[in-house]
């Protein structure tokens, strides 16, 4: 692999981001700096933190990265079930990207245990 653009975690994470920033245009105005935000912040972190990952030097920082990436997910996951229980948004508004969310959670998962050296 040339390159984390290579990483299929990342390329599906960042179509996640562009259906997130869709999915937030719908929501209220007075939410713009509170949930809306949030859940900004916690998307574009999961493929930030895969590149930044990517880029470090040793496996042991690299999977500390994708831990976070992992946790960012996990926290965007639950900011839009926050955002359905609220009613800025339906369920199915939200299912293609919890759909995503859960491939990448998959992906993230195998590779890091991939990154792990075994005893």
């Amino acid at each position: 692999m040339k390159s984390y653009r290579d990483l299929i975690v990342w390329q599906k994470s960042m179509l996640m981001v562009t259906l997130v920033y869709t999915l937030l245009k719908q929501f209220p105005d007075d939410e713009k700096f509170g949930l809306t935000s949030q859940i900004k912040r916690s998307s574009i972190s999961i493929p930030s933190n895969i590149a930044e990952g990517y880029g470090r030097k040793y496996t042991k920082e690299y999977n500390r990265f994708l831990q976070v990436a992992r946790g960012s997910l996990f926290e965007l996951q639950t900011q839009l079930q926050i955002a359905v229980n609220l009613k800025f948004a339906n369920e199915k508004d939200v299912l293609e990207i919890k759909n995503i969310s859960i491939e990448i959670e998959k992906m993230l998962n195998t590779l890091i245990k991939k990154l792990i050296p075994s005893n």
